[in-house]
Parts: structure tokens; sequence; C-alpha cells
């Protein structure tokens, strides 16, 4: 019998049990793409990753990212999550083998490309985004038909746009907490939206928050497996980000700030963003705690 070991860990959450849900495997350079993707389904998380190996390949791990349908490029909380695994089970002990700095960066091999995530001080661990590209903009009389919701609950003076910095959202500012709370998707709306236009999850947002101390609050709804609601996602937050820096929506071309999502589904977020846009160009970095709540053996055959 030949097992892997894997790993479930709560990402962008105050404490276990809220955020975003992760399964992390090691050991499956040489798995076949379609077991991957029957595992993904079969923890039915919003995202299942894959370690190939605890060897480097040019600087970084290779990690392949799966929803319960698909497999994805990139994709923000398997990201901190598969890096604070890395960190924990595998650099931890290289570093006590060889005394090594347990500070470092580490640097993800994904379809985009590699994405380093570095802790700080108070545990957080740190992501940078790849540069936001911006899409086509979308009819706001459509996006509130997909969201049930009036028209006149989008704010007026910003455009719903497609943004993606490696996983792209349609961006859907809103007048108010209440309208946010409001929203519930119109499958066949959404299913001919993403047929005729875009492939792109939904993130709504609103400035008026639950907490005080919180910038903006956010739901986002994904583009598969019925269009889940979605605990807390690290890349639709940094297209947010880039969105908020192009439209000056906070009036500021340098921002650190904190969202809260996933409230509606009982899985409380923070997410914490650092973006700064200087002469054309965008930094954006997303970060948020990460809890390990198991660890086991996956039967493989």
């Amino acid at each position: 019998m030949r097992t892997i070991p894997f790993y479930i860990v709560d990402v962008f959450g105050e404490n276990k049990y809220a955020g975003n849900q992760l399964a992390v495997f090691r050991h499956t350079a040489d798995l076949p793409q379609t077991l991957l993707q029957q595992i993904a389904n079969e923890t039915n998380f919003a995202e299942t990753t894959f370690i190939a190996s605890d060897e480097q390949v040019n600087g970084g791990y290779n990690v392949r990212i799966f929803t319960p349908d698909t497999e994805v490029p990139f994709a923000g909380h398997p990201s901190l999550g598969t890096a604070y695994i890395i960190r924990q089970e595998i650099e931890q002990r290289i570093e006590q083998e060889e005394s090594g700095d347990s500070g470092s960066t580490v640097v993800l091999n994904l379809g985009v490309g590699q994405i380093p995530v570095a802790p700080d001080s108070s545990g957080k661990l740190w992501m940078k985004q790849n540069p936001p590209q911006f899409g086509r903009t979308a009819d706001a009389a459509v996006i509130a038909e997909i969201l049930g919701i009036s028209p006149d609950e989008l704010e007026p003076d910003y455009p719903v746009q497609e943004v993606s910095t490696g996983l792209a959202s349609i961006i859907v500012p809103l007048r108010s907490l209440e309208a946010v709370h409001s929203c519930r998707i119109n499958p066949i709306a959404y299913e001919r939206f993403l047929a005729d236009h875009f492939r792109a999850n939904l993130l709504v947002f609103c400035r008026e928050t639950v907490h005080e101390n919180n910038a903006l609050h956010v739901r986002v709804f994904c583009e598969d497996s019925g269009f889940p609601e979605d605990a807390a996602t690290g890349s639709a937050n940094g297209n947010l980000a880039g969105y908020l820096l192009k439209y000056e929506v906070l009036g500021s071309s340098r921002l650190q700030y904190r969202v809260e999502q996933g409230y509606k589904i009982g899985r409380p977020s923070l997410i914490h963003v650092n973006a700064e846009k200087s002469d054309g160009h965008f930094e954006i970095n997303v970060g948020g705690l990460v809890h390990q709540v198991a660890r086991g053996e996956w039967i493989i055959e």
C-alpha cells in the first residue's frame, strides 16, 4: 500500500475553523493529472494543492492547484497555505539539519510563474502578486441580474471591470453592506454570462463594513461547481487592490488596509493588503494568518 502525506489548513482566519480551507499534498510528482483531479474532487474544498517534491526547481517548489472541477494557474489562499506547509514540514526540517534561517521566503512555481511568499514578525504570510491586467468592462444591468439586485445598488462612479493578477475577477462596486448581503446568484444568468462573455469569478465589495477597523467588505462567487461563495480569496483581493489603485477608490496610490470576507457563509476571514501604484507600476502584496488543523496519510494504491 502506498500513501502520501496530506495536511488541512485554514487560511485568512484569525483562528482555526475560520477563513478558507485548503488540503495540501506532498510527494505527488509521479501522480497523473486525472488522479490529482479526483483527489481535489474528493476533498471538495475550494482548492487543493499538490507539492511535486521536497526538492526545489529553479529556486522554488513545483506546485499545482486544483478546484473540484479543474486545474487553475494561480490562487491566493492556496499559495499562502502551501507555503505554510512547506515552511513547517519541509524547510523547518532542512533548517534544523543545516542550522539555517527560519525566516526565509518560500517561492512557489505555479502556472503563472514564480510567486514568493514571506513571513512577517506577526506570523502572517505575504505573497507578492503579479501586476494587474485590466480587461473589459461589463454591463451593470447584466451583473445586477446575475446578483439578484437592482442596478441602482451599484456604485455609479466606478466601472464593473475584469481584472487579473493571475486568475480573473469581475470587480463589482456596490453602495452598501445591505446590497452586498442581498446578493444571490441567478445561476441561469451567470451561466449565460460565462458562456457569452467572461470566465471569471464575481467579486462584490463595499466600503461599509461589519467591523470599523476594516476598510472593505467583500463577497466572491466562484465560476465553477455551481457558483459557490468563497470564504477568503487572496487572488481576487489582489485584483481588487489593482482596481482600487487604478481608480483611486480609496483616495490614495499607496494603500494598507484590511478586508473582511466570508461572513455570510459562517467562515469569517481577514485579509491584509499592502498595495502601491507608482509611475504606472503596481506592487500588490496580500497577507494573512494560516492555521494547521489536521495531518494524515492519503491512500494512493
